[in-house]
């Protein structure tokens, strides 16, 4: 146990704002030194189990993604210490990937777009016929996905597989790997996607024992190599989420609670009160990031206290108008990557 404690490196010991101020670069956090160590010899295990030969070459990097062009994969420096993961919690409310089983199934994920950058698939004509141009415009933060509809497979929340064809293809490998054919051909039976699981299959037949096109390439965002902050690399992370609110979210904010009454609890002091709820209430049934809803209700707060909102006395009433509002909101956020009052 000593030996262990010892080991560590001497930034564990920092509050959040010491922390903050340290370079990515100079964290020296390590794969074979972290709880991602045996994930990756699991998820090999899957490769190996279902015939797959090729070893996507897993580093850390600033986020979850795999290089353009590289059978590689990208994996967030702050899965490689549970220190960094405190601080991921604190800046942005999850940890993507933070426990086994998420951490699987996007290294499945990620994989897909590996496989696809070794052997070049979706370079084939085929490849377009069943999933589309991977020349389709990119918008992962916009588009718009159909819920119920039974083209895609399901894997990620939020209907990732509709968001591009390269994603259409990850999500597709992702669960031809987690499953066997008799498993999968079985939860996707009568739906469409069942003809693109088909076809991965038959790819991963054809490359069964054939190397690869392509071996190696760069390590893009290498967590090693990156001089910022990891001050900077939040602010920057939370600049993606950040709105601004116009106007007129004013007028909703009076409908909702009304002219109050004199001497009436604060609205910004209630909606605190509920705030716990409400989020988890929402994250739950939108899908959407944990950070990105509780910027959200933390500006609608902030307002509510600007405006000198009060509550009126039904906040059983409140509680429902405040959640059905939220949700629109969210939902429109997730369709179009804007918060809007109608969705």
């Amino acid at each position: 146990m000593e030996a262990a404690a010892a080991a560590e490196p001497p930034w564990v010991a920092l509050n959040d704002e010491e922390l903050l101020a340290m370079r990515i670069c100079d964290l020296g956090a390590r794969i074979d030194q972290s709880e991602l160590a045996p994930r990756i010899v699991q998820f090999h295990d899957e490769l190996a189990a279902r015939g797959v030969s090729l070893r996507p070459d897993c580093y850390l990097g600033d986020e979850w993604f795999s290089p353009d062009g590289v059978p590689a994969i990208a994996i967030p420096f702050y899965l490689a210490h549970p220190r960094l993961k405190t601080l991921e919690m604190h800046q942005m409310l999850e940890v993507e990937g933070g426990t086994p089983e998420w951490c699987l199934m996007l290294l499945r994920h990620e994989c897909g777009h590996a496989i696809d950058h070794a052997y070049r698939f979706s370079a084939r004509e085929d490849w377009h016929t069943v999933f589309g141009s991977p020349e389709t415009e990119y918008t992962p933060e916009t588009y718009r996905p159909r819920p119920y509809s039974r083209s895609f497979v399901r894997h990620l929340p939020n209907w990732y597989a509709q968001a591009h064809p390269d994603e259409d293809f990850a999500e597709t490998f992702a669960i031809w790997l987690a499953h066997t054919p008799e498993d999968w051909r079985e939860r996707y039976r009568g739906w469409k996607a069942l003809e693109k699981l088909e076809y991965v299959h038959r790819l991963m037949e054809e490359s069964f024992g054939r190397p690869p096109a392509v071996t190696r390439g760069r390590r893009i965002s290498e967590a090693r190599k990156l001089r910022k902050t990891l001050g900077h690399y939040y602010a920057a992370r939370r600049k993606m989420y950040a709105e601004d609110f116009p106007d007129f979210y004013d007028a909703d904010l009076r409908v909702i609670f009304g002219n109050g009454e004199p001497g009436a609890e604060p609205a910004a002091r209630l909606m605190r009160k509920y705030r716990a709820a409400l989020i988890a209430s929402i994250v739950q049934w939108t899908g959407q990031p944990r950070y990105t809803v509780d910027m959200l209700v933390g500006k609608l707060i902030r307002r509510c206290g600007e405006m000198r909102l009060t509550a009126p006395k039904d906040t059983s009433r409140l509680q429902f108008e405040l959640a059905a509002y939220l949700a629109a909101l969210v939902t429109n956020h997730l369709y179009t990557g804007r918060f809007k009052r109608s969705v």
